[in-house]
């Protein structure tokens, strides 16, 4: 690249930078604001909630437990197919 041309062409078309520097003034009237909706405030209680549920559910493992251990819990061959045959179809 020739500078000399370059140089040139600047004075052709009348280009100079401008080296003025302008000093800023800060502004502090605005301010950034969060403003959270009235959903996702329903949103964040239910997530609380759920997070201090417990994920046993004790009194249905209680009432199993004691149906097993009586002897009173039965299981249907034919349910437990469907439910295998279930199972293995959503996997394939």
């Amino acid at each position: 690249m020739r500078i000399d041309a370059y140089n040139q062409i600047t004075q052709l078309y009348g280009v100079q930078k401008n080296l003025t520097t302008r000093k800023t003034t800060a502004t502090t009237a605005g301010r950034d604001q969060l403003s959270i909706s009235q959903a996702g405030k329903d949103y964040q209680v239910a997530k609380s909630a759920v997070s201090q549920a417990s994920d046993i559910r004790e009194d249905k493992i209680a009432a199993l437990k004691s149906r097993l251990d009586s002897g009173n819990y039965q299981v249907e061959a034919g349910d437990f197919a469907s439910k295998l045959l279930e199972k293995y179809n959503a996997l394939v």
